[in-house]
C-alpha cells in the first residue's frame, strides 16, 4: 500500500535532514499542512528548537490579497515559523528527496475566526458559542470555505490535497486545560451539545416544519438525565448505535429534522469545495477528505455518507487507530469504493499520543483486508526516534 506521513512545515524548515529521514522510512509521500489551527507541538530532532506554539489558526503560505479583498472572514498570518512561504520551502525541499508532497488543508475549525466574528460560530441550545466550530451552513462561512480551500490546497508543488474538518465541528475539541470531561458524554449526547442554533440554522429547522424553540426544547430535555449521571446503555458507544440513542433521547422526528438540516449542510458544502479545489488544480490533482462513514460525528473526520463522497472526492482518510472492530466499523462502509478511488487508513504511530507503532504491520495489513488502499501515518514529526524505527521496520515488512 502506499503509505504518506503527515507533517508540519516547521518540521522541515531549519532542519536539513528532515526531508531524507522522512524517505528513509519509507513512505512515498508527505501530507504537509498549509492551513491548519493552533496548536503546541513537540519537534523531538530539530536541530534549533523542541516546542513549537502556533497560537491561532493560520495559512502557512502568503495568501493572495486579491483573492481576500472586501472579504469580512480571510485567513491569518502567521509568524511562527521563518521566511515567507513556510509550505513552499518544505515542498521543496521534500521534492528534493523523492518525495510527493500533498498539502493538508484544516478548514472549520478556527478558535481565532470564532473569536473575532461570534456571530459565526455555532451556538449550542443552550446559547453557548463555540469559537473553534464555525458554522458551516452559515452563507459567509461557507464562501470563506470554499475559496480557502481552492488556494490552501493548490499550492505550488503539491501534487493532491487532504482536507481536515469539511463538515460540522462541534463540542468535542482538545482546547487549552480543558475541563468538559466532569460528566461523562456518551456519543449520542456529543451529538445533541453540537447541534447548533443559531439565526440560519433556526430557519432552516422552521423550514422542515419544527420551530426553534421546539427543538432547543426538546434537546436541552434529553440532556438534562445525562447531566445529572444517567449511564448510556451498553452498545451506544458504536456508530449505529449512537444514532439509535440519538433518536431515542430526542424522539425520531426531530432527531429526523436535526440530520436533515445538518446532512444537506455538510454533504453540499463537501461537494462545493471539492469542486473549487479541482477547478483551482491541474490535471492528476487527488483531492480526498478526512471523513467519518457515520454522517452524524463532528469534528476533524467530518460525517459522510459513503455512498455519496466517493461521487466527488477521489478518496477518503478514515481514523483506523484502536482496535480491530473499531477498524471494521470505519472501513466496512467503503467496501463497495470504486476502483480509483483511495480508502487511506490513518494509523496514529506516536505512541505517546495513544499510537501503536510497534503493531503497524499487523495494523496495516488488517486494514488492507477490510479495504484500505493506502496508510497514512499521524505523525512523523511528532514521533519520537524509538517510535520511527518501528514505522520504518513495519514498512520494510509491509513492502
Amino acid at each position: 500500500m502506499r503509505a504518506a506521513a503527515f507533517l508540519y512545515p516547521w518540521d522541515v524548515i531549519g532542519d536539513p535532514d528532515a526531508p531524507g529521514r522522512l524517505a528513509a522510512l519509507g513512505v512515498q509521500q508527505a501530507t504537509l499542512a498549509s492551513a491548519y489551527h493552533s496548536t503546541r507541538a513537540l519537534t523531538p530532532r530539530h536541530p534549533r528548537h523542541r516546542i513549537v506554539t502556533a497560537r491561532h489558526a493560520a495559512v502557512l503560505y502568503p495568501p493572495d490579497p486579491a483573492r481576500w479583498a472586501r472579504r469580512t472572514l480571510r485567513p491569518y498570518a502567521q509568524d511562527w515559523v521563518a521566511g515567507p512561504d513556510p509550505f513552499g520551502a518544505a515542498t521543496r525541499a521534500l521534492a528534493d528527496a523523492g518525495l510527493e508532497v500533498h498539502s493538508w488543508v484544516v478548514l472549520a475549525h478556527n478558535s481565532r475566526l470564532g473569536a473575532d466574528h461570534p456571530s459565526a460560530v455555532v451556538r449550542n441550545a443552550y446559547g453557548d458559542p463555540y469559537p473553534w466550530a464555525p458554522c458551516i451552513a452559515r452563507p459567509e462561512v461557507r464562501a470563506y470555505l470554499v475559496t480557502l480551500a481552492a488556494e490552501a490546497a493548490v499550492r505550488p508543488g503539491a501534487r493532491g490535497a487532504e482536507l481536515e474538518s469539511c463538515g460540522w465541528y462541534g463540542l468535542a475539541h482538545l482546547h487549552a486545560h480543558d475541563k468538559t470531561a466532569g460528566v461523562p458524554l456518551p456519543g449520542a449526547a456529543q451529538y445533541l451539545m453540537s447541534v447548533c442554533f443559531c439565526p440560519v440554522c433556526a430557519e432552516g429547522y422552521r423550514e422542515l416544519g419544527v420551530s426553534e424553540g421546539e427543538l432547543r426544547g426538546a434537546v436541552v430535555r434529553a440532556m438534562e438525565p445525562l447531566w445529572a449521571g444517567y449511564s448510556a446503555p451498553a452498545g451506544t458507544g458504536r456508530r449505529a448505535g449512537e444514532w439509535a440513542a440519538v433518536e431515542a433521547l430526542l424522539g425520531a422526528e426531530p432527531a429526523g429534522v436535526l440530520r436533515t438540516w445538518r446532512d444537506r449542510a455538510a454533504r453540499t458544502l463537501q461537494r462545493a469545495v471539492v469542486r473549487a479545489v479541482r477547478d483551482a488544480a491541474p490535471d492528476g490533482f487527488r483531492v480526498l477528505l478526512h471523513a467519518d462513514p457515520a454522517a452524524h460525528r463532528c469534528g476533524a473526520n467530518a460525517g459522510v455518507d459513503p455512498a455519496d463522497v466517493l461521487a466527488h472526492a477521489d478518496g477518503v482518510v478514515l481514523p483506523c487507530t484502536g482496535d480491530a472492530d473499531a477498524r471494521a466499523e470505519v472501513l466496512a462502509p467503503f467496501a463497495d469504493r470504486p476502483a480509483a478511488a483511495t480508502v487511506a487508513a490513518n494509523l496514529t504511530v506516536v505512541a505517546g499520543l495513544g499510537g501503536s507503532p510497534h503493531t503497524l504491520a499487523a495494523d496495516a495489513t488488517h486494514a488492507a483486508s477490510l479495504g484500505a488502499n493506502a496508510l497514512r501515518l499521524y505523525h512523523a514529526g511528532l514521533a519520537s526516534d524509538d517510535d520511527l524505527t518501528a514505522v520504518r521496520k513495519a514498512l520494510d515488512a509491509l513492502a
